[in-house]
């Protein structure tokens, strides 16, 4: 059988062609769970850990133990100034009643959250607290750190390291 090499040539090209057209064909993106997730509100995230370190201090300045307790998890961590680290509620309350039985009457405490990390499920926060005597100047002032994790639909502390600035002034 013979061959036209015309009709080789024609052959030849349209293989090639095929070839090369599948080759430069787009490749379909596969969407990842970044592209389909959306991304976390920070903004409404600080002011929803905010509002929490709004009534932790509240709580703090009256002396109320109980709603200070109920904002961390029950397997939290406290990293406290000058104490050992503490881990669960019963050894962190023990070292929350030391503070508040050291703090003069009268005094009160404020926290600011400075920056929030992380998603909707686990939160990083950075924050200042600020304590003023009855007369309303400060007489302290330090900085912390809170890990927040969202469980059952609101977010709690699990971990949480603070210490002042200055010791004694």
């Amino acid at each position: 059988m013979k061959t036209n090499p015309f009709t080789l040539l024609l052959a030849v090209v349209a293989m090639t062609s095929v070839c090369v057209t599948g080759c430069n064909a787009p490749a379909k993106k596969e969407a990842t769970t970044e592209q389909v997730a959306a991304k976390p509100d920070m903004a409404a995230i600080k002011t929803e850990i905010q509002a929490i370190e709004t009534e932790w201090a509240n709580a703090t300045t009256v002396k109320d133990i109980d709603k200070i307790m109920a904002l961390y998890a029950d397997d939290a961590i406290e990293m406290a100034d000058d104490e050992p680290m503490c881990v669960g509620k019963a050894a962190i309350r023990q070292v929350l009643l030391k503070s508040m039985k050291a703090r003069k009457a009268g005094t009160t405490v404020s926290y600011e959250t400075m920056d929030v990390y992380g998603d909707d499920k686990l939160v990083t926060e950075v924050g200042k607290t600020t304590i003023k005597d009855a007369a309303g100047n400060v007489v302290s002032t330090g900085k912390y750190m809170g890990i927040f994790e969202k469980r059952d639909g609101k977010f709690i502390c699990i971990r949480d390291i603070n210490n002042e600035d200055q010791k004694d002034k």
